[in-house]
């Protein structure tokens, strides 16, 4: 059904379309809001097409992360990047001499359940095509970094992939926290 439909949505002009409904996108079975903006804010969304997309933790999930070797493609702002991060429940977003990235730190049992960690992760990196910086301090402390290194800043690809991360199971490797008596 996608294909009956892409080459009539494509033929529609943005000054057309208002806002869509709610619709199945080509990436899989989620629901998603498109609202089409003016060029000059194509820049502001982080999309080089002109349409930015509203999405739920569960659209993040189930999106793949695309190539990016788009010419016109551009870091989001900061704004667009704080509507995204709300997505993503446990990551920061850091600015580092002008780079938005997204962070975020486990306390792991141990060395080699920090090294098992990151194997799950690179797993989901390659199948992505997207990869994050791991960084292992001290013994057991898994730290991740994650921004589109090609365009020095963050796209919608970051968030794909921190949701990603957020949905291993890695419970078995974290140290469990001490509870108060």
């Amino acid at each position: 059904m996608s294909r009956l439909l892409l080459p009539t949505l494509l033929s529609i002009s943005r000054n057309q379309v208002r806002a869509a409904p709610p619709c199945h996108s080509l990436y899989g079975r989620h629901r998603s809001f498109v609202h089409w903006t003016s060029a000059a804010m194509s820049q502001d969304s982080g999309s080089a097409s002109g349409a930015r997309t509203y999405c739920s933790l569960e659209d993040l999930t189930a999106k793949k992360c695309v190539p990016c070797n788009a010419k016109d493609l551009r870091p989001m702002t900061e704004q667009s990047a704080q509507e995204l991060l709300q997505k993503v429940s446990g990551w920061d977003m850091a600015n580092d001499n002008g780079t938005l990235k997204l962070h975020r730190s486990w306390v792991v049992k141990s060395f080699t359940k920090g090294l098992d960690f990151f194997k799950r992760v690179a797993d989901i990196a390659e199948s992505e095509g997207h990869h994050p910086d791991l960084h292992l301090v001290g013994w057991n402390n898994v730290k991740i970094d994650i921004w589109t290194h090609a365009i020095g800043g963050l796209t919608e690809n970051d968030f794909i992939l921190a949701a990603k991360i957020n949905e291993l199971q890695v419970e078995d490797l974290l140290r469990k926290k001490k509870v108060a008596k």
